[in-house]
């Protein structure tokens, strides 16, 4: 079918994530903005590795001197596993993180302003310069069992001393009560969304669906299943998700 053929008017959107805990979600305003049907779902969820399991990495918590985070998830299953195994964190532990969202959301668990706490825009390469000035230390790398290859490659190829530990995982969830219900847009934003799609519906036909996606990994994972990958982003012109979905809803919605 040629691309200017799939170009149909646009009413209900479906985004792969968690529905927010707040409206200021910027979906909830491009919504609003044209007047469309705005549903979320989880393609998939995360969950905890029981502490049982983790002894059995024989990962000594104790070894470590700092610890990296890329996500809000490994922080969350950091500190509960320290928990779980009645690992008391002390105080003089150093902090990582790939985003400022992400160091300060460590507030939940500890004193923020008495901790030493780094942060970079978004990136492992953006924590460069910093990484550099405790290089000597021991770093606990706290992830999923689909951890990004690219900041674990990043580490190892800058020589850090550093150890992945799989604290929790990524799981496909049921969406069977989305058989016969259908959107003019599925918005993914990870290969693992992908997979789970076709677990639940294996004879899941495209048709005049328009997939949106974001990330080269998932845009990948989408050719793998050939898909047609309606709307791309990042782009220079659509920096965000949103802005991609919107440029093509001012396109096709006339």
């Amino acid at each position: 079918m040629a691309a200017e053929d799939r170009e149909k008017k646009v009413k209900s959107i479906l985004v792969t994530l968690p529905r927010p805990e707040n409206d200021k979600s910027p979906y909830f305003a491009l919504a609003n903005k044209y007047n469309l049907k705005l549903d979320f779902r989880a393609f998939i969820h995360v969950e905890g590795v029981p502490a049982r399991d983790f002894r059995k990495e024989k990962i000594n918590l104790a070894d470590f001197t700092a610890v990296i985070f890329t996500s809000r998830n490994a922080a969350d299953h950091f500190f509960r596993i320290c928990e779980e195994m009645r690992y008391e964190v002390p105080a003089d532990l150093k902090y990582f993180c790939l985003s400022e969202t992400i160091a300060l959301y460590l507030q939940k668990y500890i004193q923020y302003r008495k901790r030493k706490i780094f942060f970079g825009k978004q990136t492992a390469q953006d924590l460069e310069e910093v990484l550099k000035k405790h290089a000597k230390e021991k770093f606990l790398y706290p992830c999923s069992d689909v951890a990004s290859e690219e900041t674990q490659n990043w580490l190892l190829e800058n020589g850090y001393d550093f150890t992945p530990a799989v604290l929790f995982r990524t799981v496909v969830s049921d969406l069977s009560d989305l058989a016969d219900v259908f959107y003019d847009i599925i918005v993914f934003f990870s290969p693992s969304s992908i997979q789970s799609l076709f677990e639940n519906f294996p004879d899941f036909k495209q048709n005049d669906t328009r997939i949106a996606a974001f990330g080269s990994t998932t845009h990948q994972a989408i050719a793998d299943r050939n898909l047609i990958l309606d709307i791309a982003a990042p782009t220079p012109e659509a920096p965000s998700m949103t802005m991609a979905v919107e440029q093509y809803i001012k396109k096709v919605n006339k």
